[in-house]
């Protein structure tokens, strides 16, 4: 650890502190052009509510962890349908590492693909 590093928890709870890094948009044209940027995007598509606080934290930790290297996306599809349509469209269909929704399963789920969380150098 260098001299200008500060120490690991003072980071992560700064990080955490931070503003969200979890985009949230409102319109399919904000989300292709976020595709076309050319970085990995970590879509969720969930219906908010009280069983995802958990996935909420842990969305906006590992946005925090990648940022500005991955970019993390909540989508709410409308819930009276069967299959949100853009999900195929968008060939959206990546999980975490081993089904682990956890900051950990996507930093090895980028490990596997290439790409490594920017303090782990």
């Amino acid at each position: 650890m260098g001299e200008q590093d500060p120490p690991f928890l003072t980071g992560l709870i700064s990080r955490l502190r931070s503003a969200s890094k979890v985009i949230h948009f409102t319109s399919e044209r904000q989300f292709v052009q976020l595709l076309h940027e050319g970085r990995p995007v970590v879509v969720v598509f969930t219906i908010k509510g009280p069983y995802t606080k958990h996935l909420d934290r842990v969305l906006e930790e590992a946005a925090a962890e990648f940022y500005p290297h991955a970019k993390f996306v909540r989508v709410c599809p409308y819930s009276r349908r069967v299959a949100d349509p853009n999900i195929t469209k968008y060939s959206v269909k990546v999980l975490p590492f081993n089904y682990d929704l956890s900051a950990y399963g996507f930093r090895e789920f980028f490990k596997r693909h290439g790409m490594d969380s920017p303090g782990s150098n």
